[in-house]
């Protein structure tokens, strides 16, 4: 089990998400802020691999504008050689990298403008992960969408648009469960028509589900999974106290992670720590790891 987190590091002083306003746009800023984000991504790499922390979701504003009509630079041939020593790093240390488009990308929109902005959306992401030339167990998660007044046409419309889309997205592309719209069983349904693998975020079932057992549902989530795809992915995360339901906790309920972690012992899977204090909750999942690492041990001797 790798254990990540999504996009900043707040420990480290930089940040690998800078952007600026569309109406600042000139080639000069565009390539320092790129440049800046990307040299950002290595330490903060660099950070993850000191402590053993191997999974982490690159933010969507690496390239800030990337798939706007305004971006013409070429980006992808200007800094070859700094993605290709990323990616260079994560292999070396062994490390698993994903990226998640915002809620904007929705490849079942009716709108076709927006399927096409999606798509294009998709595309940038899929430049990134292929310019650190890494294989297909680095993914690209997104949700099926909207429900747009018909939930079923809709799921269909993700299905026949999916099937449309360039294999350089299919083949990065996993559908994650949310917490309102589409649970798992419908992730399960799109997954039989498209074999897409399924991300399985455990706070978005605990939230929205169809009464199945925390196991009967990672059976079903990793069967989603082949070896090209590498091993299966879960998000995790908790409601934090007093907000709205659905507002990711702040920081990781340490008793909680365990008692997960050893309801699902029977399963291999990588984890997504979703909390607001980011590499500071992944820290302490992974002592949770050690401490059960431990234990196992001393009742093997």
């Amino acid at each position: 089990m790798r254990i990540g987190y999504p996009c900043i590091n707040l420990t480290l002083p930089c940040r690998s998400s800078r952007t600026f306003r569309l109406s600042s746009w000139s080639e000069r800023r565009f390539l320092e802020t790129v440049d800046n984000n990307l040299s950002c991504l290595l330490r903060i790499l660099e950070f993850n691999a000191n402590h053993g922390l191997l999974f982490f979701r690159i933010t969507s504003d690496l390239v800030p504008f990337a798939s706007h009509p305004i971006c013409r630079v070429r980006w992808q041939q200007f800094f070859e050689k700094e993605f290709r020593d990323i990616g260079d790093f994560i292999k070396r240390n062994s490390l698993r990298v994903s990226m998640h488009p915002d809620q904007f990308t929705l490849i079942n929109s009716p709108d076709e403008r927006v399927f096409q902005r999606s798509q294009k959306e998709l595309l940038y992401h899929c430049d990134v992960i292929d310019l650190l030339d890494l294989d297909q167990t680095h993914k690209i998660q997104i949700h099926i969408g909207g429900a747009y007044g018909d939930k079923n046409a809709s799921m269909d419309r993700f299905i026949e648009r999916y099937k449309s889309i360039p294999l350089e997205i299919r083949k990065r592309l996993v559908v994650e469960n949310d917490d309102r719209l589409y649970c798992l069983e419908d992730c399960l349904k799109v997954h039989e028509r498209t074999e897409i693998p399924i991300a399985f975020d455990v706070f978005h079932h605990r939230m929205n589900n169809r009464g199945e057992s925390l196991k009967q549902s990672m059976a079903e989530f990793t069967s989603t999974w082949s070896t090209k795809d590498g091993l299966p992915i879960v998000d995790y995360s908790g409601q934090e106290q007093d907000k709205r339901p659905g507002t990711h906790a702040r920081s990781l309920d340490v008793n909680d992670f365990a008692d997960f972690v050893e309801e699902t012992k029977a399963f291999d899977f990588d984890v997504m720590l979703e909390m607001k204090d980011k590499e500071t909750s992944a820290l302490r999942a992974l002592e949770v790891l050690q401490v059960r690492r431990g234990n196992m041990l001393d009742q093997e001797s």
